[in-house]
């Protein structure tokens, strides 16, 4: 709902890898139904970037803000409180200069799941699907699964919580155990 003031692009940067309709579910959607709420913006669109590989690097949120002054706290605070995490931005132009607010407070975690390398009947007797619901078991209250992503020779699951150390120290024992975790590889994304 449009306001009688024009509308000031921004852009919400999220340090996020997810796919479009994670990002959707998890922020756009939210955001959106927040910001018709207040009357100072509206969701406008959003994107993906992502690297030559086809993974995803971050995703992004375009709002028309109505109130500048008020929509950028407001957008950071509920994009904070929906998960987002540190190394997000919002980017905007005010009165003819760029400006960048940083905001977010999880850390991330990717774990990639070797897809080549193990032997046949690991891939034939295991599930990825039990490794996705036997984590989220285990981060119960330190974190969760927020999208994934599928590459040629490895799959991706994207944890975001409250620490990296905590959600690997949770989920230890059975990547250690389970046979289709052998050979899996971490990286803090956030």
């Amino acid at each position: 709902m449009p306001m009688s003031q024009p509308a000031t692009f921004v852009y919400a940067r999220l340090n996020a890898r997810l796919r479009p309709l994670d990002r959707a579910e998890l922020y756009g959607d939210p955001l959106q139904e927040a910001l018709e709420k207040s009357g100072v913006g509206e969701v406008t669109g959003g994107g993906t970037m992502q690297a030559q590989s086809g993974e995803i690097q971050y995703c992004g949120i375009d709002v028309d803000a109505y109130d500048l002054d008020r929509a950028v706290p407001l957008i950071c605070g509920l994009l904070e409180q929906m998960g987002a995490p540190r190394g997000s931005r919002l980017e905007f132009e005010q009165d003819g200069v760029q400006r960048e607010v940083a905001f977010g407070k999880l850390e991330g975690l990717a774990i990639y799941l070797n897809g080549t390398e193990l032997k046949p009947e690991v891939y034939a007797e295991s599930d990825v699907n039990h490794v996705w619901s036997e984590i989220e078991r285990l981060m119960e209250g330190v974190g969760s699964i927020q999208s994934y992503w599928e590459g040629s020779a490895e799959t991706a699951l994207y944890l975001y919580g409250d620490s990296v150390n905590a959600m690997r120290e949770r989920i230890a024992g059975f990547m250690d155990t389970y046979p289709l975790c052998e050979r899996a590889r971490y990286e803090v994304i956030a």
